[in-house]
């Protein structure tokens, strides 16, 4: 459970416009959207030869979504590097030192500017990369670039404190 020094009986919840991206040790700049973080759970059923009549259930896999990041098109390069690393790999499979798989770390905060909220996800790698998109001079829309992650599963950070810490502590 997480331990919250302040407001531990919220009933309003989060506002979902504050949060940041981590990889690699820093903030990624303007992340404007991120995909839900889902999980899904195989039921496995089976019936007992004692009674054949009702069926029992249990977990079976579970899966993990992919998760989108979509900022605006800036000089950044961040996005294209990582996208780029796993598609190289393709051209140089006999090189182990290419590591495309990330750790990432997604940071909420609340009204006040506090990290309230932080979730890890492991061993993530980009699926799917868009540089640009359909651009149509007849529009004033803002040229989204976005990248699509698979990963190998998330966890929530039970060590973040809601206490001003800014999310700039070590990994």
């Amino acid at each position: 459970m997480a331990r919250f020094k302040q407001k531990t009986k919220r009933f309003d919840p989060y506002k979902n416009f504050k949060f940041h991206v981590k990889w690699d040790g820093r903030y990624v700049a303007g992340v404007s959207k991120i995909s839900a973080l889902k999980r899904t759970t195989e039921v496995v059923e089976h019936r007992e030869g004692g009674d054949p009549s009702a069926v029992r259930t249990l977990p079976g896999r579970t899966k993990y979504e992919p998760i989108m990041l979509e900022r605006g098109v800036t000089h950044d390069t961040e996005f294209e590097r990582w996208a780029n690393s796993v598609s190289s790999l393709a051209a140089t499979a006999d090189n182990p030192q290419i590591n495309f798989r990330k750790d990432i770390i997604i940071d909420i905060f609340d009204e006040a500017g506090r990290r309230v909220l932080s979730y890890k996800v492991y061993g993530a790698w980009v699926s799917e990369y868009q540089a640009l998109p359909d651009l149509d001079s007849t529009t004033r829309a803002v040229a989204i670039e976005h990248i699509v992650l698979q990963h190998e599963g998330w966890e929530r950070d039970i060590d973040v404190t809601g206490t001003g810490d800014t999310g700039q502590r070590g990994r």
